[in-house]
């Protein structure tokens, strides 16, 4: 079957006839994939009306604990009880380093009502999009990681070593800063081109492949897309590269900051709307030289309102993006990240990069999200993105602040936007209050399953007894 046909329950038979197993895999709340195998028989029987899936998948953390607080999606009332998980035969790959294991992803939905789930990611991207597509657009997106990686210097398994010593003991990959180096690679050379070469077969195809300034430190950036695809591919890639990493005995990290005194990790997201035909709507056909600002001089009605429903409530959704306590570790000044409601035309200190004309072709205007961290939800991010700019369009929003002027520093006197949150208590309390932009856009009961969600990973923060707490006071105190 070629690549290019439609996959149908029908084709299934003929696609897998040479198959005995499949992988199934969903995404939960902290982006992470939880799946099984099952026999070619069960997914050709389930292929239609889905499974029952446990829905305490969305009743645990990332490490298997039970929420702290009860929440509505699973719970002890409800017995934890299945969910729904439906195929979608449009993700089918096949999983290169385990034997070419064909893979579908699924979405949940509610047993009662087949209504998607709320927090379920793949459907609250879903649910944004649908509303540009009432009117005939569409989106496109790109995503750019950063991450470390550290060698586990013995034969053990990561976990088993990081059971026994202290995670900082973890050598990195590479020694120094070297960003861009076309040298450092070659190191690390089975591993570095098995990366790149199993992202192609797993369709995941990246566009760069680089070292990053920082000790042991790649960034990746996947090609652009349709955004719902986009989204897939950027949850996937973590998975080929944790899987082609077992293989070296290499961990890769996607903390948003692992190191203290280094940069940290990025998850930046790029978006732009298009028409049915794929035309890019935010650029202008003629320059307008009475713009407000002229960063905005080249950007469409459509993307001036865009740009100011992403800036009127991202404050107000800063867990999508920022979902735990260590991203706010790297939203810090002065270290290459954004701390404020702030834009700007080709500004990389900004929040918001707009990336428009002259210094880009017309069609590849769009905006690049930079808050995000490599540890955020692909899914919630490019949610959160859409979610806001078109409430933006609908209520045709104004820009709030004027743009982030170059060589000015980011939070300081310059700087009039406002200033986003500085940790996951801060940016949780303002999500889930009742006038929250996030509740208009996404809902009540998404803000309360997530923010919850969230809540639990503060209170676990809060109950914590650090190293550095250790080290500071156990022998002055």
């Amino acid at each position: 079957m070629s690549s290019t046909d439609e996959i149908t329950v029908e084709s299934l038979p003929e696609l897998l006839k040479d198959d005995n197993k499949v992988k199934i895999a969903g995404v939960d709340v902290d982006g992470i994939l939880r799946g099984k195998l099952m026999s070619k028989k069960k997914f050709l029987s389930i292929a239609s009306s889905g499974f029952g899936f446990c829905s305490v998948i969305f009743g645990w953390d990332m490490h298997d604990m039970t929420y702290i607080k009860e929440l509505k999606i699973s719970n002890q009332e409800n017995g934890y009880r299945d969910l729904v998980a439906i195929p979608d035969l449009a993700s089918f790959r096949r999983i290169p380093w385990e034997d070419n294991v064909p893979f579908f992803l699924v979405s949940f939905f509610d047993p009662d009502t087949m209504e998607p789930v709320c927090a379920c990611p793949r459907g609250l991207l879903k649910m944004m999009l649908e509303r540009l597509k009432e009117k005939g657009y569409d989106a496109m997106a790109g995503a750019e990681y950063e991450f470390f990686q550290f060698k586990t210097p013995s034969t053990e398994s990561p976990s088993t070593y990081l059971r026994d010593n202290a995670p900082q003991s973890l050598p990195p990959l590479t020694e120094g800063m070297f960003g861009y180096s076309i040298t450092r690679p070659v190191q690390n050379q089975g591993y570095y081109y098995d990366v790149y070469d199993a992202c192609t077969k797993f369709e995941c195809d990246l566009e760069g492949w680089h070292t990053e300034s920082g000790p042991g430190v790649y960034e990746a950036a996947l090609e652009f897309g349709q955004i719902s695809g986009m989204a897939d591919r950027a949850s996937l890639f973590k998975y080929v590269v944790k899987g082609v990493a077992t293989k070296y005995g290499i961990t890769p990290c996607f903390m948003a900051k692992p190191r203290a005194g280094l940069p940290g990790n990025s998850g930046h997201i790029h978006v732009s709307v298009v028409d049915k035909d794929g035309k890019n709507l935010l650029f202008r056909e003629t320059k307008d030289e009475n713009a407000q600002y002229p960063d905005i001089a080249e950007l469409s009605d459509l993307g001036r309102h865009f740009l100011a429903g992403i800036l009127d409530g991202l404050a107000d959704v800063m867990p999508m993006v920022a979902p735990t306590v260590n991203s706010y570790k790297r939203l810090v000044e002065n270290f290459w990240a954004p701390v404020t409601v702030s834009w700007g035309l080709e500004n990389r200190a900004a929040s918001i990069r707009l990336i428009a004309p002259p210094t880009s072709k017309p069609g590849a205007t769009r905006f690049e999200v930079r808050v995000a961290g490599a540890d955020a939800n692909p899914y919630y991010v490019m949610a959160a993105i859409l979610g806001l700019g078109w409430r933006g369009v609908e209520k045709k929003l104004e820009i709030p602040c004027p743009p982030l002027g170059k060589g000015q520093d980011v939070g300081g006197s310059e700087d009039k936007g406002e200033r986003l949150a500085k940790s996951l208590k801060e940016a949780t309390e303002r999500f889930m209050r009742k006038d929250s932009v996030a509740r208009e856009v996404f809902g009540d009961d998404f803000v309360d399953h997530f923010g919850g969600t969230r809540e639990h990973e503060v209170r676990l923060w809060d109950e914590a007894v650090t190293d550095w707490e250790l080290k500071r006071y156990i022998e002055t105190v």
